[in-house]
């Protein structure tokens, strides 16, 4: 049920990054991070809400995840015109979305006590309350309030006590927790492959067709680096956080800072439609940002979440900072090359990043496995 939940997603990620495909601009850009801030946020909430409530049955988890399925249904639809006339549509799911999990939280620990169900009220039902009111208010009021219904929100999970996380950490099921987060990132690679077969579809011919397999390559470059190195990195590194009782680094590496890695990887689809449809211009600012700068920061992310499971400063800097360094160029390369060219510069940068990962792991398991020559040594 929490993958048929997803096929909404899919949708809903589609239809964010609708105005990167169509109207490329820094506007259009900075409205996408915002809103995509806001899905991400309520995608959390409800997939940590059912990963600490084991007990629910099959079946009272499906009735969750189909309710849930028509609050981001109305989500989707209003995407395209979150910030026009469908705001009201937007605001209305987002506003479900938390009646829902006030619902949820509500029957599960409602008899935890009075501070609880303070904690429980603001967290949800006064959330739901700020977007359900602003479903009346004229912009920009009305983003005012979502922006402060998000903040409240994540200021409530920041200043969560000892007692309240430590009961959050008996339940949580990390295993549960990174699959679910893997299957995510599968949805935001999968915008930037139907937005490749979608755009060379309807722009036929043999220069759109290198430039969109260039395109097809460099995204399996990056999935390649996620799925091979970053679901299993995520997994352990929140095993070992889980098993220390660190709360708040388990928080910023699953609610936080993924963020940025889904909002990087989505962005770069704008660009790649672009390229595709116009091989031979210059990318438009906001595709050549959306292009290095998701690059940018798909790495960046990772490296943060790397050092904040605890991995060795030089050991995530070895390839960190070269990676940043090469994206570095490609952002100079997006603003002088053609479409084209910033494509297949692209598929080298990401295509030498990978041969150097895998030649660093391939030594790394060469010197695990190699014999302790020491041990060896004859006596005397």
């Amino acid at each position: 049920m929490e993958l048929f939940f997803d096929l909404i997603f899919v949708a809903l990620v589609g239809q964010l990054a609708h105005g990167l495909h169509e109207h490329p601009s820094m506007a259009s850009l900075l409205t996408f991070l915002a809103l995509f801030a806001s899905v991400w946020w309520s995608w959390v909430n409800l997939t940590f809400a059912v990963n600490v409530m084991p007990w629910l049955s099959r079946r009272q988890l499906a009735g969750v995840m189909l309710t849930a399925m028509f609050a981001l249904g109305a989500i989707a639809v209003a995407a395209p015109e979150a910030t026009g006339e469908r705001a009201w549509l937007f605001a209305a799911g987002n506003a479900a979305l938390r009646l829902i999990l006030l619902a949820l939280w509500g029957w599960q620990s409602w008899a935890a006590g009075t501070a609880s169900r303070l904690r429980l009220l603001a967290y949800n039902g006064l959330t739901a309350l700020l977007w359900f009111v602003s479903i009346w208010l004229p912009a920009p009021w009305s983003f005012a309030l979502w922006a402060a219904a998000i903040l409240l929100e994540v200021v409530l999970l920041i200043a969560t006590g000892a007692r309240w996380s430590d009961r959050v950490l008996a339940r949580l099921n990390v295993e549960h927790l990174a699959e679910r987060f893997g299957l995510l990132v599968v949805i935001v690679f999968g915008e930037s492959v139907l937005s490749i077969v979608v755009v060379l579809s309807a722009t036929w011919n043999p220069q759109a067709g290198l430039v969109a397999a260039a395109a097809l390559a460099a995204i399996a470059l990056l999935a390649w680096s996620f799925f091979l190195y970053g679901t299993d990195a995520m997994r352990d590194g929140l095993e070992a956080l889980h098993a220390a009782g660190d709360y708040r680094a388990i928080r910023d590496t699953a609610a936080f800072l993924p963020f940025l890695i889904v909002a990087g990887v989505t962005a770069i689809s704008g660009a790649i439609g672009a390229a595709i449809q116009h091989p031979e211009e210059a990318l438009p600012l906001a595709s050549a940002v959306s292009l290095w700068g998701g690059i940018a920061v798909f790495y960046l992310c990772n490296a943060a979440v790397s050092l904040r499971f605890g991995r060795p400063v030089r050991g995530v800097l070895r390839w960190a900072l070269p990676a940043l360094a090469l994206t570095a160029l490609l952002g100079v390369a997006a603003t002088l090359l053609p479409a084209a060219s910033v494509i297949y510069c692209t598929v080298a940068v990401l295509a030498y990043i990978v041969a150097s990962t895998e030649l660093g792991e391939r030594r790394r398991r060469a010197d695990a496995s190699a014999p302790d020559r020491s041990s060896a040594r004859p006596p005397g």
